[in-house]
């Protein structure tokens, strides 16, 4: 009982991230049907920027409080990764808006290859390394259950992002602009909503809310490099898909899915097929819960079938 919890907490954190990065997946999708398969690396972008902030501060300002350290380098990640994501929109997507679909979705996959090699470029094809003293390093024992600082951090700090961006879309001017747009973009611009910065809000908040948990990530694998956003980034797409994509909601549920389901599927894997496979086959669950949901309910979970946009 001990290891199926210890699992379900392991769950809850990776979980938490994959919903982070959903979220902008959904959002854009819900205002523009654009399926923006860079979005993993600017993740990655974020936690390599946050990894340059570290090294900046450790030469220039070595005294200051590690905590304090954190919040300037996930800002910074948040204002790179959401310039990054706007010239990303104006310059990528925004052209072939009225395109067929198939044009934006080839330029988002040649998008994400470009940020990947620029990436490597820049940042070096090696492991960087999350700076150890910046982090607690004691460990908290809840029942039989073990879970660390960053662990609590992760769950704390998802809860509050997403409890504020649903107030910002349900309770705000500009919620209400994204609602707007969404359902029918002639209609709201003729409202006095302007669909081209409502598009870009919605690009750029994407982008922040991947940077923190590129930065997340990183903390809690101690690792990032160039190619990390790839498979995080498919994972959470399948968690948009899962809780039905264009929800924000379903977007939350799905990620938090999706990583116990790996977890606990990674956890039990080699005592359900006697050793034959291993958890590090732990990939294959995100793609088998996303070919079962395009089979059965294409809609996700929590989505509701839709007539084309007109």
């Amino acid at each position: 009982m001990e290891i199926f919890l210890q699992q379900i907490v392991n769950g809850l954190v990776l979980g938490s991230m994959y919903a982070l990065i959903a979220l902008g997946y959904t959002m854009v999708y819900g205002i523009v049907n654009l399926i923006n398969f860079a979005h993993g690396d600017v993740m990655m972008v974020g936690a390599l920027t946050a990894y340059s902030v570290f090294k900046l501060l450790d030469h220039v300002a070595p005294h200051l409080a590690p905590w304090l350290v954190i919040v300037i380098a996930v800002v910074v990640a948040m204002l790179a990764t959401g310039v990054l994501n706007y010239f990303i929109e104006r310059i990528a997507y925004r052209p072939l808006r009225n395109a067929p679909k198939l044009a934006p979705l080839i330029t988002a996959i040649g998008m994400s290859i470009l940020l990947e090699t620029l990436a490597m470029i820049i940042w070096g094809r090696d492991y960087k390394v999350f700076p150890s003293h910046l982090l607690p390093s004691n460990i908290i024992h809840f029942g039989g259950v073990v879970i660390t600082p960053v662990q609590i951090m992760i769950l704390v700090i998802t809860a509050v992002l997403l409890a504020g961006l649903t107030w910002l879309v349900n309770h705000t001017k500009l919620g209400r602009a994204m609602r707007a747009t969404a359902e029918n973009p002639r209609v709201a611009s003729l409202m006095g909503v302007n669909p081209n910065l409502v598009i870009s809000a919605a690009f750029v908040i994407g982008a922040m809310l991947a940077a923190i948990a590129g930065v997340m990530w990183f903390a809690n694998f101690a690792t990032a490099n160039f190619y990390m956003g790839f498979t995080p980034g498919l994972k959470a797409f399948t968690a948009a898909v899962l809780g039905g994509i264009g929800n924000l909601s379903g977007a939350m549920l799905g990620g938090i899915l999706l990583g116990v389901i790996e977890v606990l599927g990674a956890g039990y894997i080699g005592t359900l097929t006697n050793g034959v496979f291993g958890s590090n086959y732990q990939d294959i669950f995100a793609f088998i819960v996303l070919i079962l949901v395009l089979t059965l309910r294409p809609q996700g979970l929590l989505g509701e079938r839709v007539a084309d946009r007109a």
